[in-house]
């Protein structure tokens, strides 16, 4: 699986993304704008992957809504703000756990260009189309939310093992065991093909 073209990786190693305007948005919240407009591409996008495109919105919203409140207690020395933005999305993500399995259950019912029954079936279908084949996402709908979130992270956000491990607050070696686990369920649910979702060498991000 290739990297989607609405995920910018790890481009953003400037100002933004080590946190440098943080301390400045407390002085004048205005300068909290930067922040959003560096990221809201990428968190909308994950979170539409996720969840659906009628849903993202809001969750997006949160997300942002909570970073600005939370700014104070941001470490830089701890994160990058791209991973600490993942990480309030993720956990907000799963407060929606069964949206997300029926949006990728849809997917794998009726694939992209399928009639599924309802419109939201049918918009979430061709949101994870652009990533997700219809038997992968029927694969990872049957993943523990947990799993299924490291997976996701690394395959969708570009987020490293220390990254994924400070954004979800959980010790670097239980992201290496729960992306083992969950590739190790999905290749038994594909019937043990490697459905290339992470990159071998991910395995030591």
């Amino acid at each position: 699986m290739t990297a989607l073209p609405w995920i910018s990786g790890r481009a953003a190693q400037g100002p933004v993304d080590r946190g440098e305007v943080i301390p400045g948005s407390l002085v004048d919240a205005e300068v909290f704008g930067a922040v959003f407009d560096a990221y809201f591409g990428d968190i909308h996008g994950y979170v539409a992957q996720r969840l659906g495109v009628d849903h993202a919105e809001d969750v997006v919203s949160d997300t942002f809504l909570i970073a600005f409140r939370k700014r104070a207690q941001y470490d830089p020395a701890r994160a990058t703000v791209r991973s600490w933005l993942f990480g309030i999305a993720t956990k907000l993500i799963g407060k929606h756990r069964r949206l997300e399995a029926r949006t990728l259950r849809a997917l794998g019912r009726y694939g992209p260009d399928g009639d599924a029954p309802g419109h939201e079936d049918r918009v979430s279908a061709r949101v994870s189309a652009q990533s997700l084949q219809p038997s992968l996402a029927s694969a990872l709908a049957g993943l523990e939310q947990r799993d299924r979130d490291v997976i996701l992270l690394v395959a969708l956000a570009g987020l490293s093992h220390e990254e994924i491990a400070t954004a979800l607050g959980i010790p670097y070696g239980t992201v290496g065991s729960r992306l083992s686990r969950a590739r190790k369920k999905l290749r038994g649910s594909l019937g043990g093909t490697n459905p290339m979702l992470v990159p071998e060498e991910a395995d030591h991000g």
